[in-house]
């Protein structure tokens, strides 16, 4: 699952408010261990193109599962 979350959002990170809905929905359906190694990979890739949705999605206190 999170291969395939990465593969959605290394599709959507040129639009802006996919890749933030998209980013959500990842990390609403991944387990608590793949939404931390997510959330690097995020960092890593696209922080310099999405800061500001990354710190908003990652920074805010989401149902996520855990």
């Amino acid at each position: 699952m999170l291969e395939s979350c990465k593969t959605v959002l290394n599709g959507v990170h040129d639009d802006k408010f996919l890749f933030r809905k998209e980013l959500i929905k990842s990390l609403s359906w991944l387990e608590a261990d793949d939404q931390v190694k997510l959330q690097a990979w995020v960092r890593k890739n696209f922080y310099s193109e999405h800061a500001d949705i990354i710190e908003e999605i990652l920074n805010t206190k989401y149902n996520f599962a855990s």
